[in-house]
Order: C-alpha cells, then structure tokens, then sequence
C-alpha cells in the first residue's frame, strides 16, 4: 500500500521548498496541484482543457476536476512507492473527497505536516520575495483566507490523528532534519 504526506502552510512559510527536498531524499514524486493543472494545459489533455476553460474565465477549478487529476497522478507508476502533495487539500470537503479516493485506490496518508510560522515572519518573506501582487495588505488578506480555510483543515486532521505541526521558523536545513526523521520513524 502506497503511503504520502500532505504539506500544509501559509503562503510563505516554506511548505513547496521543504516537500520538494523531502520528496528528492525518498525518491517520491513532490505533486503540486497548481504544477499538475499548468502541465495538464501544456500537455493538451481532456482534462487539461476543462481546467483552461475555468481559469481563462478566472474561475475555481471545480475540486471534482481537481480530484480526477491527482487520482490520475497517483495511479503512476512513481507514485507507488509514496508521495507528496502540496497544495491539496485546500478545505475539508476537499479532504473528505480526497480520503474517499485514497480509500479507493488502496493508498493512505502517513503524517499531514503542518508548517507553522508567525504572520509576521510572513508577511516579511513575501515582501522579500519581490512579486508584484505581494503588497502587505495583500499579503495580509491572503494570511486570513488561509486561516479561515486551512484552521479546519488542521482540526480534521489532528482528530485523525495524522497530523505533525512543525516550527517553521528555523534554518531550513533544521527543518529537513526534523522531517528526514518523521518519515524515517
């Protein structure tokens, strides 16, 4: 049976970086689902053109699109060994669909980490970061929506008892370290 991990965290608090070095030291494939919806689209496939029609109109993707996406994913021939999944569960409905497929296609979640890091951390990174859209009261608005959606998310989780919070405040090698050792347990 397949296992994985969830990455969960602010924009910002680093959850892309650390699942891909993650990813590379298992040999386990780091699935974004922003990644799998842009190569989707670059490859032309059927449902690559259905999230294009959403996102041309500056829509959601629907999360059932979403869904048959990461199934599709999963079901590879890389992902058997584990995965990482970045990016979804964004909400707990989505969580609920996503335990259903798992249960489905016979693969289970290990550990969801959680990166924890203070707002204030935050909101400096992505000023830091330069992009053109990270104003601070953007930023700031981006931190609320997050907290709205993903606190649930935390709570479903931590009741499953599947859920590891990390100090994402520390020299990223630390935090490799601490998550090398949590899978490795």
């Amino acid at each position: 049976m397949s296992q994985g991990l969830i990455f969960l965290g602010a924009p910002g608090s680093g959850k892309g970086t650390q699942a891909q070095v993650l990813a590379q030291n298992l040999g386990i494939p780091h699935i974004s689902t922003g990644d799998m919806l842009r190569q989707a689209i670059s490859d032309q496939t059927e449902l690559g053109a259905a999230a294009k029609s959403y996102m041309d109109k500056g829509e959601l993707v629907p999360d059932e699109l979403i869904l048959n996406l990461i199934r599709e994913r999963l079901g590879q021939e890389d992902a058997q060994k584990g995965w990482i999944l970045d990016g979804f569960p964004r909400n707990v409905p989505q969580a609920e669909f996503l335990d259903r497929l798992l249960e489905e296609i016979t693969h289970q979640i290990q550990w969801v980490i959680n990166l924890q890091v203070p707002d204030e951390v935050i909101v400096q990174r992505l000023l830091l970061r330069g992009r053109a859209d990270d104003s601070e009261a953007t930023i700031r608005h981006r931190l609320e929506v997050y907290r709205e959606k993903t606190a649930p998310l935390a709570d479903y989780f931590q009741a499953q008892g599947k859920l590891q919070s990390i100090d994402g405040h520390r020299a990223p090698e630390q935090i490799s370290q601490q998550l090398q050792a949590l899978v490795a347990a």
